[in-house]
């Protein structure tokens, strides 16, 4: 449906677990992002993905948030998807983009194409894997297991020399199910952290450094995480604009997320599916949102 002013009829598509809570909480960017909208003229309404009865077409633009089950429920989600792409449905991010940056195999495809990634080993589904020689190949002392398709650090783990054995077991049942990637654990998350540079309409916004919580590797701001804006220094800045030209064409968000490995720039992840935005780090996030929003259905 083609809006004839300037308010759009927007769909943000959540999850049944966020809306589920009519009060915003800290975490709840939506909320945020919907005030925004709403306060710009917008007619907003939070749509979850996987309810059947809703009439998607009659949206402006389909804003895909925080669908945070899909990777509990991938088979549904890519069926939805390809539903979206044969209904013709106008979504933000597109409905081919987002299946792509799904699974995080994307990050192999990525490092073929010239982009420095934090150095990644396939563990597919249903082959046979030892912890001891996994360790020994890759030359590590320690590695971060991680589902290919996963958020918010669902088992994920960190391997070591010494827990192989107690982690063998837990490694081969993992692996009956799903495809693994792992990844050398980097001393630098834990010594300056993880940036994230966030992009809207392709164009930069804004940058924040995320630190874990002393003890821990894993950086998400639920898990006890530090969040801090930042001026993003040059060289990431470069990396991550370059990023986003080749790999988030179309995209009304992008979030790039890299270690800084003795001032080379290094991939941990792009995300294009449903990031936290930091919304409320910058205040122009908002509006350069709002902009690039307005501008991408206009096109």
């Amino acid at each position: 449906m083609a809006s004839s002013s300037s308010a759009l009829n927007i769909a943000l598509v959540t999850c049944e677990s966020l809306a589920q809570y009519a009060a915003p909480n800290v975490d709840d960017e939506d909320s945020l992002l919907t005030r925004y909208l709403r306060q710009q003229g917008h007619t907003v309404e939070p749509r979850v993905w996987s309810n059947p009865a809703v009439d998607w077409l009659r949206y402006d633009a389909v804003v895909v948030k925080s669908p945070w089950d899909y990777f509990d429920r991938v088979a549904e989600f890519y069926e939805w998807l390809d539903r979206m792409q044969q209904l013709g449905v106008r979504m933000f991010n597109p409905a081919a983009t987002i299946r792509w940056n799904a699974d995080k195999k994307y990050l192999l495809e990525m490092e073929q194409a010239g982009v420095r990634i934090v150095p990644t080993r396939l563990l597919p589904r249903g082959r046979a894997v030892d912890a001891a020689a996994l360790l020994a190949e890759m030359g590590q002392e320690q590695l971060v297991i991680k589902p290919a398709v996963s958020g918010g650090a669902k088992n994920t783990f960190i391997l070591t020399q010494q827990e192989t054995a107690v982690r063998q077991p837990q490694l081969a049942e993992l692996l009956q199910h799903e495809d693994f990637l792992a990844q050398p654990f980097l001393s630098r998350i834990q010594e300056e952290g993880e940036w994230s540079l966030l992009y809207y309409g392709g164009q930069y916004s804004h940058c924040v450094l995320k630190t874990p919580k002393a003890g821990d590797f894993r950086v998400q701001h639920y898990l006890g995480g530090g969040i801090e804006p930042r001026q993003a220094p040059a060289h990431l800045r470069r990396a991550a604009d370059d990023i986003v030209q080749r790999f988030a064409q179309g995209c009304l968000y992008a979030r790039v997320d890299g270690v800084d490995q003795n001032g080379e720039p290094l991939l941990m992840e792009l995300e294009l599916i449903e990031p936290f935005l930091y919304l409320a780090s910058d205040p122009q996030a908002l509006p350069r949102y709002e902009a690039a929003l307005r501008e991408m259905v206009k096109l």
